[in-house]
């Protein structure tokens, strides 16, 4: 499995950076100054993926893997399994490319998500309850119609886009020590650490999954891909039951570490972002935030630690919330 830790280079992420320099946002990498609640003593940054295309991440990834796609691909049409940001991301990719996109989603998916993918125009098909259900489902859909899947973690395509995220973060901030990344499949982290390393050889690179969901904490434990038996986490945009080789390839050979998180504390990050920066985001997008407000990723007080809130929401706020003033 060591060699699959090699597919991807950063000549790709460079690549996947001009291929879409047009479709996605340049987000902000800001130091959190001026506020009452910091989240350590030392530097601390974040990368608002949250203000990207769609609300999250997952359009650098989606757009890099659409725009290798021949035009007679494209003209038959493209399809995914999506816990929801990727399967916005993709739709949207879709209509910029001008071709069909079919998403299917677990029962667990958000209904406001089911609709922003609707309203960028592609075909929502709900199928099963967690997101490896409706993966089985839409690999059926795409052989029997000869749709292109696009994969929301295991696609090389999609890691190097993902990818672009730390190539940024890295031009904005050189002196960032370490960087924290949630965790679903392992396609933001395996990106960011494989790109980060190859730009600072010598940065930490440490991922973030729910208590409930620990996919690739447990096979790294087992030095072997495991499924989960059961799913328990409210963050359904990180918990997949089972990842990918190639994600684990990756995690094995440049990810520093990897710890958990509960919904609670997701939920206290999403609070935090909201009181202290102005910025709402979904449970998954705090899990980052929620590992340096616990204390479980740490650094030294003169290193400087960069968190990327990876997408925007409501269900981590608490009820009646209000813009802060």
């Amino acid at each position: 499995m060591s060699g699959l830790a090699d597919t991807i280079t950063l000549a790709d992420v460079e690549a996947a950076a001009e291929r879409i320099s047009t479709r996605v946002r340049r987000t902000p990498c800001l130091r959190t100054r001026y506020i009452r609640n910091p989240l350590r003593t030392g530097p601390t940054m974040l990368k608002l993926e949250c203000l990207q295309v769609t609300g999250a991440f997952k359009v650098r990834g989606a757009n890099n893997a659409n725009l290798q796609l021949d035009n007679a691909v494209l003209a038959r049409g493209v399809i995914t399994a999506s816990g929801g940001n990727h399967g916005l991301a993709v739709a949207y990719a879709a209509q910029a490319s001008g071709c069909p996109a079919v998403v299917y989603l677990p029962e667990n998916t958000p209904d406001d998500k089911a609709a922003k993918i609707r309203d960028w125009g592609a075909e929502v098909v709900v199928e099963g309850a967690v997101w490896d259900d409706a993966e089985r489902a839409a690999l059926a859909c795409a052989e029997r119609d000869r749709l292109a899947y696009i994969h929301p973690f295991a696609d090389p395509a999609v890691i190097a886009g993902q990818g672009t995220i730390a190539r940024e973060m890295l031009k904005q901030s050189p002196d960032i020590d370490v960087i924290v990344a949630g965790i679903g499949g392992g396609g933001l982290i395996a990106g960011v650490a494989l790109a980060a390393k190859a730009i600072k050889p010598d940065i930490r690179v440490v991922g973030v999954e729910p208590v409930g969901a620990p996919t690739l904490t447990n096979s790294l434990r087992q030095g072997a891909l495991v499924t989960l038996d059961a799913i328990d986490t409210d963050a359904n945009t990180l918990a997949p039951r089972r990842s990918a080789e190639i994600n684990l390839a990756i995690v094995e050979k440049y990810v520093d570490d990897i710890v958990l998180v509960s919904d609670d504390d997701m939920r206290a990050g999403a609070e935090w972002l909201w009181f202290e920066m102005g910025q709402a985001v979904e449970l998954a997008g705090a899990a980052a935030v929620a590992a340096i407000q616990t204390g479980k990723a740490s650094a030294p007080d003169e290193q400087t630690v960069a968190a990327i809130v990876c997408g925007t929401g409501t269900a981590g706020l608490p009820a009646g919330s209000s813009p802060p003033e």
